[in-house]
């Protein structure tokens, strides 16, 4: 009898789950007829258990009243964005904001350029509309301009017009990939919708992905630098010239021609000629385009007027905008002698980050270092933070920092199997005095991939940056029977004021004393140890590292700490005791990511962490550890310490015998 009232039982309850699913599925398909009104007069658990079923832009629209009732929306952003990236995508966001933003983004670049998406092929009847559109644009910051995808640029001057004007008021930041033909038509259109973002929008920051020398140069022309790159102008006159030969045989409906980048002709000042409407546009027929005589232009004032309909046009000329920060990603030689000829009198350039997939050439670098001098030299320089990659030997390090000695911030890649001296005789050399005066540089970021690399360059900048707060260094590898212990007695003894240390790829064995000294009296608030092969010398490891632990301990103001890579196994256990005694650790993100850290451990790491309690939530990144040998065991240490933790995980294949190896390491 018990057992038949038991089976009725859970077959009433599955039925309620597929009655209150069948709700919910209507709920998603006439929201727009039952209106928010109805679905907020819900109770809040069946509102939070409603909220997985409904569209991004439901969701969107329900949240701020959601918030006011205290209901949040950040569980049900965080399964759409599992279903995007897949199940194993490691999530870590805090706030609702954060995961919604995110979701955002991610679609708004599936729809608006049609990429392949498994979550908005599913879902794209709700997605593929400008009400989505609108909704994802207010969460960007960054918009990808994709130039030869035309269709969808060309809708932002048509149907989608609205979202442009939206784009306009929020994008901050524009990526430009792929290269284009500034001498082919179909060029206007993305040109033009750059010339909205920048010179009509708000967006200062500009990313440049692609080795394109000329239509670099027509991003930097008038948004910060004088200059004006030859090729360039000789294309604008070109196509001036064309526009003015077919002007005095024909006029197609009033069309005028663009008198580029430069000052009008007296030809042009007498054709007083009203703006012309979008559609105008497409008249000229492909014969002219191909045969270089096609009437268009690449002047962004005339391109405004020529998008715009002529009731909408504006008087008097469009503004110019102003790049402040700007990144090469393929910065070859041809991008890189652009940007040397505009950078001295790049006054408004604030952030300047160049990567070359190759190493960069000596003369390269040297002539960027002269045009940086330049620069500096100025009083209206405001270029502060600057980074590089590759850069060929570690000597140009200091060459760079005393050709521009007031940026604040310098990130640089280093790769050389070269030997001996590098600096050739042609080259200016930095008298000795200025090698030695102080900078002002807060940030730095060393991050070296030679055979060996002599530690005089990096303690020589340290000892010349006494207010810096942030270093990381990775992948130094110092000569036989040198250590790392200098480093850290120069930090200790030049560099009080560090407030964030990431050493990574590097050997710090034996250096435990040195890295004690640094920790007695130091104001650190982030430190990471990645790959360090701390316990490798040690002795006693689990002693050592209890002397690691309570120096740590004695350091109020840390908050993160990272010992990735550094094959913890067993060890780990020690770190519980950060939290023990009567003066806790005030570390609050804990990375023992790729440890080899085993279930078993796990779970004696846990049990040790409920007795020595962390005083307050503390993030635990647990990744690329083996917790599929014993699933269960794992699954039980992971369920001890949800209660105090937010843990960071994703799949392990153990069968895996290339990602064992690399944990092994």
């Amino acid at each position: 009898m018990m057992c038949d009232t038991t089976g009725q039982t859970d077959h009433r309850k599955s039925q309620e789950i597929r009655l209150k699913e069948i709700c919910f599925q209507a709920v998603r398909k006439h929201f727009a007829a039952l209106r928010t009104e109805a679905v907020l007069d819900l109770p809040a658990p069946l509102i939070e258990d409603l909220l997985p079923h409904l569209t991004v832009c439901q969701l969107d629209e329900l949240q701020p009243t959601l918030n006011q009732r205290g209901i949040s929306t950040y569980f049900a952003w965080v399964e759409v964005l599992r279903e995007i990236c897949g199940p194993n995508h490691v999530t870590d966001l805090h706030t609702e904001e954060e995961a919604k933003h995110k979701v955002m983004r991610m679609l708004f670049m599936a729809v608006f350029y049609g990429f392949t998406n498994p979550f908005a092929k599913q879902n794209m009847a709700n997605l593929n509309t400008p009400s989505f559109l609108q909704a994802a644009a207010k969460c960007l910051k960054q918009f990808s301009l994709i130039m030869s995808l035309h269709k969808p640029l060309e809708s932002l001057t048509a149907k989608l017009r609205p979202l442009l004007n939206l784009l306009e008021k929020c994008i901050g930041s524009v990526v430009v990939s792929q290269c284009t033909d500034l001498s082919k038509k179909k060029t206007q259109t993305p040109l033009y919708v750059l010339h909205r973002l920048f010179d009509h929008g708000v967006a200062k920051e500009l990313v440049v992905h692609v080795q394109c020398p000329i239509m670099l140069a027509w991003l930097l022309h008038g948004r910060g630098s004088q200059y004006i790159n030859p090729e360039l102008k000789t294309l604008i006159n070109s196509k001036k010239a064309n526009c003015v030969s077919q002007a005095a045989s024909t006029n197609v409906d009033g069309v005028s021609c663009s008198p580029g980048l430069e000052t009008r002709t007296s030809v042009d000042q007498e054709d007083q000629v009203t703006p012309c409407k979008r559609s105008k546009l497409d008249l000229l027929s492909v014969e002219e385009e191909e045969s270089g005589k096609a009437n268009f232009t690449l002047d962004p004032q005339v391109l405004c007027q020529m998008f715009t309909p002529c009731e909408g046009s504006s008087a008097g000329a469009c503004p110019w905008g102003q790049i402040c920060c700007l990144e090469i990603r393929q910065c070859g030689s041809d991008c890189l002698g652009v940007l040397n000829s505009a950078l001295p009198t790049f006054f408004c350039l604030r952030s300047l980050t160049l990567h070359s997939f190759s190493i960069f050439r000596d003369s390269d670098v040297m002539g960027f270092a002269r045009a940086l001098r330049q620069l500096s030299d100025s009083s209206h320089s405001s270029l502060s933070d600057l980074s590089i990659s590759v850069l060929p030997y570690t000597e140009l390090v200091e060459i760079l920092l005393d050709a521009s000695p007031n940026i604040t911030s310098l990130q640089v890649e280093i790769q050389t199997v070269t030997w001996g001296p590098h600096i050739s005789p042609h080259h200016p050399r930095i008298a000795e005095s200025d090698m030695s005066a102080e900078l002002p540089l807060k940030k730095l970021t060393v991050k070296v991939a030679e055979l060996q690399t002599h530690l005089h360059f990096i303690t020589s900048v340290l000892r010349r940056c006494p207010h810096l707060t942030s270093l990381h260094v990775a992948g130094m590898r110092l000569p036989a029977g040198s250590s790392q212990s200098q480093l850290l007695t120069t930090l200790s003894e030049s560099n009080h004021f560090l407030r964030s240390l990431t050493l990574e790829d590097m050997k710090l064995s034996d250096c435990l004393p040195e890295i004690l000294n640094l920790l007695q009296d130091c104001k650190l608030e982030e430190l990471r140890f990645n790959d360090c092969r701390l316990l490798e010398s040690w002795n006693n490891k689990e002693e050592s590292l209890q002397q690691l632990v309570a120096a740590l301990k004695r350091v109020p103001s840390l908050h993160t700490l990272s010992l990735a890579q550094n094959r913890l196994v067993r060890n780990v256990c020690v770190l519980a005791e950060l939290f023990s005694g009567s003066s806790p650790s005030s570390v609050k993100h804990l990375d023992i990511s790729s440890n080899f850290i085993q279930p078993a451990e796990l779970l004696e790491f846990a049990k040790r962490l409920q007795t020595h309690h962390p005083p307050h939530q503390l993030t635990l990144d647990l990744r690329k550890n083996p917790g599929d040998r014993d699933p269960d065991t794992w699954n039980t240490a992971m369920k001890e310490l949800r209660p105090f933790c937010v843990l960071l995980v994703e799949g392990w294949i153990s069968t895996n015998t290339m990602a064992d190896h690399i944990s092994n390491m």
